[in-house]
Formats: C-alpha cells, sequence, structure tokens
C-alpha cells in the first residue's frame, strides 16, 4: 500500500521549474517511494548499491549512459562529485526536471549542492508520515498515545509491521553506520546515552552542561553530536521566539525528535497504555503536536516560522507560528478537557504582543476559548495551522 504525501504537488511543481530537485530526509521516511511514484517514466539509479556506486565513480560517462536523463539518483551523497557533472550537463540543456536527487546525509548532500548545483536545485525535505496524510489515508489511530507508540515510518503503515522491531533496527542501523559516516563516534555507548537523555528530555531546553555530566562527555562534543542527529533529521531544535520587544524571552532552543514513534521506543514503551501512563508522556504528547508542525510546514514549502515563547518570568507558548511578524500561539496539553485556564498563558502573551490567534491543542473535542480562540483536537493540527495562515484578525478583548 502506498500512503499518499502531501508533498506530491509540490515536488512536481517544482520539477517543472527548475533542472535538479534535491530531496533531503531520513531513512525510511519515504523518498524512493514517492520519487519513483510521481516520475514513473524516469531512469533510476540508486547509489547504495556497490555496483552502480563503483560504475558513477570509476567511468561517470558510463554511467551516464546507462541512466539517461530524465533521471532519479538515489542517496546522492554517496559520490558527491557526481554532482559537478550533473552541472554541465543541465547547464547545456537548460531544460526543467533532468534530475531528481535524493540524500539521507544532508551535510555531505548540501555541501556538494551549494558548490555544484546552486541556482539550479529546487532543495526539499521528505519527513516521515504526517497524522494528517495517516488521517487521509484512514490509517491514522484516535489515540494520542497509540499514534505515539506506532509512529510515522510509512512501512509501519504500509505494511502493518511491529513498531518494536522497525524501530530497533532503525535505531541500530542509524548509530551503527550512519552516524558514523558523518562523524566517527569513539565512545558508542555516550553516544547511545545521549540520545536516550534527549528522548527523555522532549520538550525542555537544552542544558548541554547539564547533561554532559550524566553522558560523561563534554558539553562541546554534546553539541556536536547534536549537530549530527540534526543532520540525519533524527532530531530538530524548535528556536525561540524573541522579537524586538523589551520584555525579556528565553533564548535556548528545545529539542524534539522528528518522529515521537522513535522517542517512544527509545524510553522503552512499547504499548499505548504505557505510554499514556508514563511520567514523561506529556512531552512525547507535546513533540507529536510540534512534529506534526513541521511537517506541515516542509512538506507545503511553506515559509512561515515555528518558535516556541518563554518570557523571563515563564510564561509560555508551547509553540508560535510567526506569519509575516503576525504571531499565532498555540498551547499543546494532552488533557481531554477543556477550560479557560488552559489559555490563560496564551492570553498574558497576547496582551503584550502582536497576536492575531491563540489556540490550545489537545485530545478534547473542538471547541471555541471563551473570549476568543479555539480549542483544537490533536489530529487536527495540520487544518489548524492551515486556518491561521488566512484567518483575519480577531479584534481584541
Amino acid at each position: 500500500m502506498i500512503i499518499p504525501r502531501t508533498i506530491e504537488p509540490l515536488l512536481r511543481e517544482r520539477a517543472a521549474e527548475m533542472p535538479v530537485v534535491t530531496l533531503y530526509g531520513p531513512r525510511q521516511a519515504g523518498k524512493t517511494t514517492l520519487v519513483r511514484k510521481t516520475f514513473p517514466g524516469h531512469a533510476y539509479a540508486n547509489l547504495e548499491l556497490p555496483e552502480v556506486r563503483a560504475l558513477a565513480t570509476e567511468d561517470p560517462e558510463s554511467f551516464f549512459r546507462a541512466f539517461p536523463v530524465p533521471a532519479i539518483i538515489d542517496e546522492a551523497q554517496r559520490v558527491p562529485d557526481l554532482l559537478s557533472r550533473i552541472q554541465a550537463r543541465v547547464d547545456e540543456s537548460g531544460a526543467p526536471g533532468q534530475y531528481i536527487l535524493t540524500g539521507s546525509h544532508q551535510p555531505v548532500l548540501r555541501a556538494a549542492v551549494s558548490q555544484s548545483l546552486a541556482g539550479r536545485t529546487a532543495l526539499l525535505t521528505l519527513l516521515p508520515l504526517s497524522m494528517a496524510e495517516l488521517a487521509a489515508a484512514g490509517l491514522l489511530p484516535s489515540e494520542a498515545a497509540e499514534c505515539i507508540r506506532k509512529g510515522f515510518l510509512p512501512r509501519l503503515h504500509a505494511a502493518s509491521l511491529r513498531p518494536d522491531r522497525l524501530y530497533e533496527d532503525y535505531y541500530r542501523t542509524y548509530v551503527e553506520r550512519d552516524a558514523n559516516l558523518l562523524i566517527h563516534v569513539e565512545n558508542r555507548i555516550a553516544f547511545e546515552t545521549f540520545i536516550r537523555l534527549l528522548a527523555g528530555r522532549v520538550g525542555q531546553l537544552v542544558n548541554f552542561e547539564s547533561m554532559a555530566g550524566e553522558v560523561g562527555v563534554t558539553a562541546p562534543t554534546l553539541r556536536k553530536w547534536l549537530s549530527v542527529l540534526e543532520a540525519s533529521h533524527v532530531v530538530f531544535r524548535l528556536p525561540p521566539w524573541h522579537g524586538n520587544f523589551a520584555k525579556r524571552f528565553v533564548k535556548t532552543p528545545k529539542v524534539y525528535f522528528t518522529d515521537a514513534g522513535l522517542a517512544a521506543h527509545l524510553l522503552r514503551l512499547r504499548t499505548a497504555d504505557q505510554v499514556e501512563r508514563d511520567p514523561l508522556f506529556g512531552g512525547l504528547f507535546e513533540n507529536l503536536v510540534v512534529s506534526e508542525a513541521l511537517k506541515w510546514k516542509a512538506h507545503a514549502g511553506r515559509l512561515e516560522e515555528l518558535h516556541f515563547l518563554r518570557d523571563s518570568n515563564g510564561v509560555e507558548a508551547d509553540m508560535v507560528l510567526d506569519a509575516g511578524r503576525e504571531l499565532h500561539l498555540f498551547e499543546i496539553k494532552a488533557s481531554r478537557t477543556s477550560g479557560g485556564a488552559l489559555a490563560k498563558n496564551l492570553r498574558s502573551l497576547a496582551a503584550v504582543l502582536p497576536v492575531r490567534s491563540v489556540s490550545v491543542i489537545y485530545r478534547g473535542a473542538p471547541f471555541p476559548i471563551p473570549g476568543g480562540g479555539d480549542f483544537v483536537p490533536f489530529a487536527r493540527t495540520a487544518e489548524c495551522l492551515d486556518a491561521c495562515c488566512t484567518r483575519q484578525p480577531e479584534a481584541r478583548t
């Protein structure tokens, strides 16, 4: 079963405009399935295969004859020198849609692209499945805890695989292979301890000095490791919003997992009941919603920025959508019950900032917030973000 991806129209659009499209994303996010479905008539070269990689490395002219344009080149970061030859070919032709490149290791491929294909390629990012995509396919679990337990890798849902086994394979492959392609991890135990600590601190401010003592390495080493995890799309940082206001705001980012299912697996939560009863459920639920917002932005190629906001007194908005310097504030709560108190922080911030709307994303039914705003079911996060970008300013109360 192939689950339709919301990025497909954007992928087609960019291929009709640019000579090359480069699609980044983590392993098993569905990049190969997407590009082969979208461009079924293209030649296909997978540089993960040793014989194909050897041909591209040792005899590139024969490689291009074997895989003539239009062509898909999978895992293009494995032969970065190939991109300079692609540059020459697309410059000679000038036609759009000649090559579709995919890559799992963002720094390697991005460096090669910036050197050889600047101005010649569109850059897109495919992340694991979103709740919106699963809902459209009729595959989204109704309970947030089950969403988190099962995760969002396409193979889990297309083939009904066991999450514990697939995530363990995914994790082991990453630690033993992918991480070492980006950085030589001398202390694997410490590296794995760091990843599990991040899973236990989703939605919290990053404190490298504190974590360094627990992991047993220096804070600069942890900063380097976090950059590796980000580059592999395992985690992402949500930056703080601070604006140009006299009011003091926190300037330290938060860290979330791109796939909340991997975070739950690293915490050894194997059932939905374990997820819901765990003391970290609130953080995992927040991760579920924030990662959905990240997918909404990436898969539509949106320019709006995502942040969180916390002032010096601890008053916080868990997520901020910055749309043209007008802010949409979100509180994310694992509660099933609506109540005006849940929006108290948002109201406080809206009194002093250029806020267009406030929303509370939770596990209950849709309901208006007294005084303006909405309680939004977690499965409708993407719909809420779409609405924020089109709604008119609300009257201040």
